[in-house]
């Protein structure tokens, strides 16, 4: 019963800061840090009226919007190349097969702050810089290892004797991959899917080296927008805009949870 209790505690503390945003986003601007009250002692949609308006003229809309289109690009982009690259390291036979698998495991050890400077200077080189190209079109080339290790696991994993079937009914490696691994590898992928979504929406370094253009914002740039070292800023607007931006990641998360853990226990433990 301790354990439960202590269990629960810890729960409320560590969820505590979101609902004090959450319920922050209700208060009006001057009763946010006062500490008078947890709950709003007036509720007020103003500030998600005025962050939804949003700044110079751009609502916060638009800023979805943005997010939505790199998300959905780059989804489309990391399913098909890494799975293409999975499917090859896991059924067909080429040389120096482990050689190249070793090499891309090793990409996995890299810290992203390694490889920024030059990817920045390629692609600034390339005059992609203040485009969504460095964030987009990058997946298309199979650089996310950790998706190829999973799908690897998981096309491991899937009995030989289909597709010896699948050849003996004429099937070659192309619609082997298409017609049998892809559809057996659904949670795997769509465990690749919320990744990159979650991902692809949480980040905010990479969106903020690249993109400089306010119509190009996405939503982690355009929270940035409302507050101002040296003027005034909109917290109000800013955590209600914060708690509207929770709410993608809570969906995505609740409707696909049951692939979500199927896909990486099942990676995880065939091979």
């Amino acid at each position: 019963m301790f354990i439960h209790i202590f269990i629960i505690l810890l729960g409320v503390a560590m969820l505590y800061p979101l609902l004090w945003m959450v319920s922050s986003s209700f208060k009006i601007q001057t009763e946010i840090f006062t500490g008078i009250s947890f709950f709003p002692t007036k509720v007020t949609f103003e500030n998600y009226v005025n962050g939804w308006a949003g700044l110079s003229g751009i609502t916060f809309g638009r800023f979805f919007i943005n997010t939505f289109f790199i998300i959905f690009i780059g989804i489309v982009g990391n399913v098909l190349s890494c799975s293409m690259t999975a499917y090859a390291f896991a059924r067909l036979n080429f040389s120096m097969k482990k050689i190249w698998f070793a090499i891309m495991l090793v990409t996995l050890m890299l810290p992203f702050h390694v490889t920024i400077i030059p990817q920045y200077i390629i692609f600034n080189h390339l005059e992609w810089v203040n485009t969504y190209l460095p964030l987009t079109l990058p997946r298309f080339f199979a650089v996310e290892g950790f998706f190829i290790f999973l799908l690897v696991q998981f096309m491991r994993g899937i009995p030989s004797e289909l597709e010896q079937a699948a050849k003996i009914d004429g099937c070659g490696p192309i619609r082997i991959y298409w017609y049998l691994m892809m559809p057996l590898s659904l949670p795997a992928i769509v465990t690749t899917m919320i990744f990159t979504f979650i991902w692809t929406w949480n980040d905010f370094f990479g969106q903020l080296l690249y993109i400089s253009n306010i119509d190009l914002y996405t939503v982690a740039l355009g929270l940035r927008m409302f507050l101002d070292s040296s003027g005034k800023s909109a917290w109000g607007s800013m955590f209600a805009m914060s708690t509207l931006s929770l709410v993608p990641l809570f969906a995505v998360f609740i409707f696909f949870q049951r692939y979500l853990i199927e896909g990486i226990t099942t990676g995880g433990v065939k091979g």
